[in-house]
């Protein structure tokens, strides 16, 4: 077998070699015909025994709010506890190349000699906003072979509801006097969060104000349960443990198995639309009759089956 052999690109993962994943990731990042096979063929191979242990961390927020720093505090955080972490910084894509052009793995920091942590940029293809059906297939490979695996995100809307489909648990960033309380309750962002975080609470009483707000707003709306953050990425940086806690909490109270089957047959959803476009939805009676189809499939089926059924049913509508 070749090292580019997707079966053991997967089999490597699933057994926790992290050394497989740089292979793994630019073979996903083949969108021709041929890639999309050898890709479903690596993730039917990494799923090995159960779900994979990885948790899925999606941070997500406006730009310039601070996540890059914040996410600098959490992988050295991580690691001082000794998880392996991968982080996807996802950007926005090249009109010209599609690939991403801010490249935020240059903006984490971290020792790029340790390999416990892998940082890399994916760009969000021809979608606007939201993730691109590479990134989400990245996830699923990166999971078995990293105790925490991230997808950082910019901006607000399609960004954070595709990030919630495809992560464990969701950070939604804010910084004091911003106004972004208020244009996430305007853009019904607020139900997406399962932890909040407000960055620079080392400004003090705006940034005290801006927690207790928040607070409030997570009351109005009844998610009571929702934990307001505050960090502060300056050295030596504060509330990382908190928000470290918060995230795990949340992982060890959600019904994992439930997560993933949600996950993979959301990401079979977004597969076909990428391919197939809006006539492909239409052509199942809409999302929402699509996502019942989806259900009613048998739970055990892997990415390449789902897809494939979602393909035969939008040509049997098309007749």
């Amino acid at each position: 077998m070749t090292a580019g052999d997707p079966a053991e690109l997967g089999r490597r993962l699933g057994a926790g070699d992290r050394g497989a994943a740089p292979a793994a990731l630019n073979l996903i990042e083949d969108r021709s015909p041929d890639g999309r096979r050898r890709t479903w063929e690596l993730l039917a191979a990494a799923r090995q025994d159960g779900e994979p242990r990885g948790h899925l961390v999606g941070v997500t927020g406006p730009p310039g709010v601070g996540k890059s720093s914040l996410l600098s505090a959490l992988v050295a955080r991580w690691r001082e506890l000794g998880r392996t972490v991968a982080v996807l910084a996802v950007d926005p894509s090249s009109r010209r190349s599609g690939g991403s052009l801010l490249g935020d793995r240059a903006r984490i920091e971290h020792d790029p000699r340790d390999d416990g942590v892998l940082i890399r940029s994916a760009a969000t293809g021809t979608r606007l906003g939201g993730l691109a059906p590479s990134t989400r297939e990245a996830v699923q490979a990166l999971a078995p072979a990293y105790d925490v695996v991230v997808v950082e995100t910019v901006g607000v809307g399609q960004s954070e509801v595709d990030v919630e489909e495809v992560c464990d648990t969701v950070a939604v960033v804010v910084q004091p006097a911003s106004g972004d309380a208020l244009q996430f309750l305007k853009a019904g962002i607020m139900e997406v969060p399962d932890v909040l975080v407000v960055t620079k609470s080392d400004l003090g009483d705006v940034a005290t104000r801006a927690r207790r707000d928040l607070a409030s707003a997570l009351r109005a709306l009844g998610a009571h349960g929702t934990p307001v953050v505050s960090v502060s990425s300056l050295p030596p940086p504060s509330g990382v443990d908190e928000l470290v806690e918060a995230l795990d909490a949340h992982r060890a109270a959600i019904d994992l198995g439930e997560q993933r089957l949600r996950a993979r047959r959301l990401g079979a959803l977004a597969e076909l639309s990428a391919e197939r476009g809006e006539r492909a939805l239409r052509a199942l009676g809409g999302r929402r009759e699509a996502e019942r189809l989806l259900e009613s499939l048998d739970p055990g089926l892997d990415a390449a089956a789902l897809v494939a059924e979602l393909e035969r049913r939008v040509s049997e509508g098309e007749r």
